[in-house]
């Protein structure tokens, strides 16, 4: 009898979102450990991301969410795992903008961002941070554009390298805005911070997660985040479209692709529990700490975010310059 309790008590207590994620089940799936492949360093906002969500998803669908690091390329060596992986479900990849950016970069890539994988939903919105230097005479963006048009080619711009979002989201900016600056890519988030902190660039569309403390610090200025909705994380900072460039919009999302052919009802069920981990108050709180905003959104909704972000990162790499090589 006693025994028979407990197991009842036992019961009582497992997660409510497992047990209805369970019993709707129709395919069994999964029976197994899943993999999630985040194709960047342990530390950045996507391993970040990638590890909060993966941990929330293991608990819904009662199965171990693996997540496996394979940095390089920005982000291309992971997606080569993910695209040649079986499309049975169990290997995932945390997407970023820089999927679609990539083929405007490099012709020989061994995957097509929209052939190549089955699309289940976005997870997160990750702003960039526009900052300056705080002895830029400026202190908005609408300053610095009128700044900027009195020194052509002479203010500069930094990114993390050639071809990655920061890049991209400083030519659209340049474009939208009508002026000339240079651009300086340096090796890494840590290297173009640095530069700006120290003056030798003027502007840097930054990681949110290491240039707020140094803009709440006073070492940086922020004058706008790249979002089309300010931030949760910094909700004091307008949106550059709000700031005086209406439309614009950068957003270095993120979301979770399967391989091309993974069955549909695999991909709907993998859709259902991340809905379910990004409705959690929990998991949006702690996204926002961050510098993320949770998205869930369908697998066709997905896909189609997908093609518009290619086609605007395309005529963006064009306007700039940018060969694939």
């Amino acid at each position: 009898m006693k025994r028979k309790w407990m197991i009842s008590l036992l019961c009582g207590v497992m997660s409510i979102p497992a047990v209805v994620f369970a019993a709707e089940s129709g395919t069994g799936f999964p029976t197994k450990p899943l993999r999630l492949v985040v194709g960047f360093a342990p530390g950045g906002a996507p391993d970040i991301i990638g590890r909060l969500v993966g941990q929330r998803l293991s608990e819904v669908i009662r199965q171990p969410v693996i997540v496996d690091n394979r940095p390089g390329a920005t982000g291309n060596i992971g997606a080569e795992i993910v695209a040649r992986a079986p499309a049975n479900g169990y290997t995932l990849f945390l997407a970023t903008v820089s999927l679609v950016i990539a083929p405007n970069f490099n012709a020989a890539l061994p995957f097509d961002p929209e052939r190549s994988f089955a699309p289940v939903s976005r997870v997160a919105a990750v702003p960039l941070l526009v900052v300056v230097h705080p002895s830029l005479p400026v202190r908005s963006i609408t300053e610095f554009i009128r700044y900027a048009k009195t020194k052509p080619g002479v203010l500069n711009y930094a990114s993390v390298g050639a071809g990655s979002p920061q890049h991209l989201s400083g030519e659209l900016f340049k474009a939208t805005a009508g002026i000339n600056l240079l651009h300086v890519p340096y090796k890494g988030g840590g290297p173009a911070t640095a530069a700006v902190l120290s003056g030798e660039t003027q502007l840097f569309f930054a990681g949110m997660p290491p240039a707020l403390p140094h803009a709440r610090a006073g070492r940086l200025r922020a004058l706008a985040v790249s979002t089309a909705r300010r931030s949760p994380s910094a909700p004091e900072v307008p949106t550059v479209s709000e700031a005086g460039l209406p439309g614009f919009e950068a957003d270095n999302w993120h979301g979770i692709l399967a391989p091309r052919g993974t069955p549909a009802p695999l991909i709907a069920e993998l859709n259902r529990g991340i809905v379910a981990v990004l409705s959690q108050a929990d998991t949006r709180k702690q996204l926002i700490s961050s510098g993320a905003e949770g998205v869930s959104s369908s697998p066709e909704a997905f896909e189609k975010f997908i093609l518009a972000e290619s086609k605007k990162w395309a005529g963006v790499a064009r306007q700039a310059g940018a060969r694939a090589n």
